[in-house]
């Protein structure tokens, strides 16, 4: 008999597309747009009251009573405007620790539509089909989605294994829904796998020190050397965009400033950010295969500790004192940015986690510069991007420098540098500028 010390429970997300009718669609339109209003509306009134009047209970009654006296505003569930105002509320909180910049005002069309479902029994998920599901969406109706995991409905529900809520989110594909989800599991026993550095790099995506590199087959960089930003579309794909961008350019070339976008242009718009989301999908499946594979194989995974913001920093400096080498760094800036290497850490994480590794992170500084054969850094050993000869005349290895690096990232885990672990074992997250609750 498992003991309830053995057990442990994970939240994760799920997203599925919704098949909607044009009805059901203006409903959801309706009330993402009425979402997005009350965030406005409730920052507006937030920020005139006085600190001592900003309240929860406060907020609650005007909302009520926002709900009664506007029409359209009525359309948005009252359990989805509560959601909102938790949201909100939750923004600050993260401002007030440190964690994020304060809340703002959402555009209307540079804000992702979305709307909360708060209440998972408001679903009402029910499976009807090898591939189709129904879910009940508040003053939408039943809504078909597309069923491709298993999710905990019906009788496999109970009080630990449930869909907590929901969240409706429109994108260039149309609307999906994401379920919360918490499952209550044995605790995956401690894995015995081998350990393993990783370095994060463009040319080899992720290098590992056993030299069991893990490579997209999509080059980094085009035959006469610059960055492609389109390296995970076809070549019949990257030609259509190109047509389409083109198109988009002459177009938006007879808009006069302030004169509303013409259809065409949005639909031309909407074609490139289709191709867009084709290719993040991509990348994203070709990541979410990789670390599975890599969290099923390996007990200890240590990565570097990087601060991928300040790394694609422009360097166009000022008009005082102009920055160099401008357009290389914004290659290399688009580069890093597509692998997404934050993403991959984020996956790795929570993948160890389940299968019962621990991932580590180290510093990152001097990884690339050491040598991993005599363990000295000696000047000019990185001749280029992607070579690593060492200069020190007692030793001259020579090797690819992903590779290098790699094995100096595992060695500084061997040798006790090593950062809080980022997820596994008896782990406890926490932002870097965030006080433990005792300090507090």
């Amino acid at each position: 008999m498992t003991s309830e010390v053995d057990l442990v429970r994970w939240q994760f997300g799920h997203r599925a597309r919704l098949v909607l009718t044009p009805v059901q669609v203006r409903l959801v339109f309706g009330q993402a747009h009425a979402a997005r209003t009350l965030w406005n509306l409730m920052h507006d009134w937030w920020t005139m009251l006085r600190k001592d009047q900003r309240t929860l209970a406060a907020a609650d009654v005007a909302i009520r009573q926002a709900r009664k006296e506007i029409d359209w505003l009525a359309v948005l569930p009252a359990q989805a405007a509560q959601g909102v105002l938790k949201t909100y509320f939750q923004a600050w909180k993260n401002c007030w620790e440190g964690r994020a910049d304060g809340p703002n005002f959402k555009a209307r069309f540079r804000t992702v539509m979305s709307v909360d479902i708060p209440q998972g029994r408001d679903l009402q998920i029910k499976r009807v089909h090898r591939r189709w599901g129904m879910v009940n969406i508040p003053k939408v109706g039943r809504v078909r989605f597309r069923w491709t995991k298993d999710l905990p409905v019906g009788k496999k529900a109970n009080a630990e294994n449930r869909i907590t809520g929901a969240r409706l989110i429109k994108d260039v594909l149309g609307w999906h829904i994401a379920f919360r989800v918490q499952v209550v599991e044995s605790k995956p026993e401690p894995h015995t796998g081998p350990e393993v550095g990783i370095d994060c790099g463009v040319n080899i995506p992720l290098a590992l020190s056993d030299e069991n590199h893990q490579n997209h087959g999509r080059p980094a960089r085009l035959p006469d050397g610059t960055s492609d930003r389109d390296k995970w579309l076809n070549p019949d794909e990257k030609a259509r965009l190109l047509r389409l961008e083109r198109r988009a350019a002459h177009r938006n070339s007879f808009r006069k400033s302030g004169q509303q976008t013409s259809n065409r242009l949005k639909r031309t718009y909407d074609q490139i950010a289709s191709l867009r989301a084709r290719a993040k999908r991509r990348a994203t499946d070709w990541q979410h295969q990789t670390t599975t594979e890599l969290a099923r194989r390996y007990g200890t995974i240590v990565v570097e500790q990087l601060d991928i913001t300040n790394m694609v920093k422009s360097a166009k400096g000022t008009i005082e004192e102009p920055g160099k080498n401008v357009a290389q760094k914004s290659g290399l800036n688009r580069s890093i940015s597509q692998e997404a290497w934050g993403r991959t850490v984020t996956m790795l994480a929570y993948k160890t986690a389940r299968h019962g590794g621990t991932l580590y992170k180290v510093p990152a500084p001097g990884t690339s510069q050491r040598c991993s054969a005599c363990g000295f850094t000696t000047p000019g050993s990185r001749e280029d991007q992607a070579t690593f000869v060492c200069k020190n005349p007692d030793c001259g290895w020579a090797a690819n420098a992903d590779s290098n690096a790699a094995r100096n990232i595992l060695h500084l885990y061997r040798i006790g540098l090593v950062a809080i672990p980022a997820a596994g074992r008896a782990v406890v997250r926490r932002a870097l500028r965030v006080k433990p609750a005792t300090a507090r």
